[in-house]
């Protein structure tokens, strides 16, 4: 079990390296944003980017998901075919959208209530979308083919591309609001090109209608499950911008960005997560590995939410040269940062049960739960947000984070029953919990780094008080930690492939 633990643990090391440092040069934005950009303006940014989240889901209509199913198992259609077949899918449904999207800018830019002067940030929306689209089924292919450091790299390239062309179309050729868009316009087509070698290697002009229809069965129930889940990620934008104006958006989405660590780790744990689990769902023991592997991104998780709770406050107001991490302006939403952490908490074991639905291809299960997620999402908002401002919409995105995992822990036990290590997860919540209620009575009058650091090693001799891991398996895991940057990283054998 823990040699396989390991090979996760590369792969996630792998993607998580390159991810987080190209996460991080994303996360300069913030600050970069925050000091150039009045909030007003970076809430528009943030509307319009909102609103792309929706139709990214259509542009790649659950063919991602359903690719790396079959080429997975290979039960219809050659490797090539199971690439192909997506791939042209995507190709043609991509340019006619955005051929559309471009010939009614004008009509959609009022629709959406963009200012006049950023109305043509339409046009640069339309093709950022066809571009980012045909990238989906090429970096897939990487995934399945543990590609892991060709993959990491290019996602890098496309952020530090992103990055290192805002700061020059900001501030050095005053482009304003219109810059941020072209530079990623520019980032998403040099991706494209980069995976061309990619794309011709896997290409061939064999297209098959049986794999293409079953693709389509397979995939097509992730648009209205996309959309619920895009609802539950980004809707308070859009809604809170209604409720309230641009500047307040702009504040939210600045202290949401704090919660960046969470969201890398969950969203680098996915990463790897799902070729993983497909890879190994008909082993033995698999149920006991996720099981297992469930427990240890608990844990993970927790350590995370207590350290960027406890120190968050005093990082942003550290000030270099003049400049903060956000600027003063944007502070009076640091206090949403612990809920963005613990909805982003569950959201990653959401990531982990879902392994069930795919191992049983019950995807048809997903769009009645995310739906549930999305319009407790829109309620919470339109309730939450009158009374309680930007943080009555981090709640509400939350509740929603919550019920889904849980309606989905239900489902997926019925068909894919896994027995959770549930003691030891409690004695971790419990552990977490304690020291979290401490720091909430005890900060505003001993608040001092010394007491939060106090605080962490609380945690952690907690642990150990609970036995939550014996010496063995602390041993074996501190060998996994080191094991991703020791040696290369091997794919599963053939044998294990067949299990």
């Amino acid at each position: 079990m823990f040699d396989k633990i390991k090979l996760l643990a590369s792969d996630t090391a792998v993607y998580g390296v390159s991810t987080i440092l190209g996460r991080f040069l994303n996360f300069l934005l913030v600050p970069f944003y925050t000091n150039v950009l009045l909030p007003g303006e970076y809430g528009i940014v943030t509307y319009l980017f909102s609103l792309l989240a929706f139709c990214n889901v259509l542009y790649s209509y659950g063919m991602e998901s359903a690719y790396m199913r079959f080429v997975s198992s290979l039960e219809m259609g050659d490797k090539k075919q199971n690439f192909s077949t997506p791939f042209v899918s995507i190709l043609l449904t991509s340019l006619f959208l955005s051929l559309l999207v471009s010939f009614f800018a004008a009509p959609l830019a009022e629709i959406v209530s963009l200012p006049v002067q950023n109305r043509s940030l339409i046009y640069y929306a339309a093709w950022i979308l066809c571009f980012d689209a045909l990238t989906i089924i090429p970096f897939a292919a990487l995934r399945m083919e543990r590609s892991a450091k060709q993959f990491a790299t290019l996602k890098f390239l496309n952020i530090f591309t992103t990055v290192l062309l805002n700061v020059i179309f900001l501030t050095q050729l005053q482009m304003g609001i219109e810059g941020i868009f072209l530079s990623q316009l520019i980032a998403s087509i040099l991706t494209f090109v980069l995976l061309l070698p990619t794309i011709i290697r896997n290409f061939s002009f064999d297209f098959s209608s049986s794999l293409y229809r079953a693709l389509l069965k397979f995939g097509l129930p992730y648009i209205p499950a996309g959309i619920s889940t895009m609802m539950v990620q980004v809707v308070d934008r859009p809604i809170l911008r209604a409720m309230t104006n641009d500047s307040t958006v702009g504040i939210y989405q600045a202290n949401y960005r704090l919660g960046i660590l969470m969201m890398l780790v969950v969203s680098v744990f996915d990463t790897a997560w799902k070729p993983f689990f497909l890879s190994y769902a008909k082993e033995a023991n698999a149920k006991e590995l996720f099981s297992r592997i469930l427990t240890y991104f608990i844990l993970l998780m927790t350590v995370i939410f207590l350290f960027v709770t406890f120190f968050v406050g005093d990082v942003v107001k550290i000030s270099v040269f003049g400049f903060s991490l956000i600027h003063e302006k944007y502070w009076e939403g640091l206090s949403i940062v612990p809920v963005v952490l613990f909805g982003y908490m569950w959201l990653g074991i959401s990531n982990n049960i879902v392994a069930g639905i795919y191992i049983e291809k019950k995807t048809s299960l997903l769009p009645p739960i995310t739906f549930l997620g999305a319009a407790v999402n829109v309620v919470g908002n339109i309730f939450l947000i009158p009374s309680l401002g930007i943080i009555g919409a981090a709640w509400a995105t939350f509740l929603s984070y919550f019920l889904m995992t849980a309606l989905l822990y239900f489902k997926v036990q019925k068909i894919y029953p896994i027995e959770y290590e549930y003691l030891r997860v409690g004695k971790i919540a419990t552990a977490g919990i304690i020291v979290f209620v401490l720091s909430i009575f005890f900060f505003q009058e001993t608040g001092s780094v010394v007491w939060k650091i106090f605080l962490l090693f609380a945690f952690f001799f907690g642990m150990f008080g609970m036995k939550v891991f014996t010496y063995n398996e602390i041993s074996r895991l501190r060998s996994i930690i080191k094991s991703p940057f020791q040696g290369k990283i091997i794919a599963p054998s053939d044998e294990s492939a067949k299990f």
